[in-house]
Parts: C-alpha cells; structure tokens; sequence
C-alpha cells in the first residue's frame, strides 16, 4: 500500500468505521473524543482490537507500552499518531 496516499481523513474513517464494527456508538465521536473513559470508553480489550485494526490496514505498530497509552489520546491525536508512523517509514524507504 502506497502511504504517501493516506490522509488524516482517511485514517479517522477508518478508526470510526472499526469502532462501529466493534459495536460502539461513533454518533457523538469527532476529533476531540477519548479513545478511552469518558470518551468513545473503550476499554484495554477493544484498544488493543483497535491497535490490530490499524495495523493490519496501515501497516503502523504500536508497542505495548505506547497500546496503553491509547486511552488517553483523542481520535484526533490517533490518528496524528498513525499519520506520523505512515511519514516516518515513507521517509524511511
């Protein structure tokens, strides 16, 4: 897959799209939601569903210690995150 194709827009709907699919309202979920509590909700099951579905289309990993801090970001910031691993191993070819 060609990343320098890959947008910010393209990663949120992707993130939205898998949330649906795992069952999660995403009617109320924009850019400045959590991933975690008080936000989307996920919990450390699904972040890590989540982490497996980016990888497996992005083709971007997230360790285990950085898989926790999922909770923490936004949707927003996930997918800056994603965005940046992508720019990073483009650079990197």
């Amino acid at each position: 897959m060609s990343t320098e194709a890959i947008t910010l827009d393209e990663i949120r709907a992707f993130v939205l799209s898998a949330l649906r699919e795992m069952n999660y309202d995403t009617t109320e979920v924009d850019d400045d939601t959590r991933l975690g509590p008080a936000g989307a909700d996920l919990e450390s099951l699904a972040l890590a569903e989540l982490g497996v579905r980016v990888e497996e289309r992005f083709g971007v990993r997230f360790d285990d210690d950085e898989a926790e801090l999922l909770g923490t970001m936004t949707v927003g910031e996930f997918g800056a995150a994603v965005a940046a691993r992508l720019e990073s191993a483009a650079a990197g070819r």
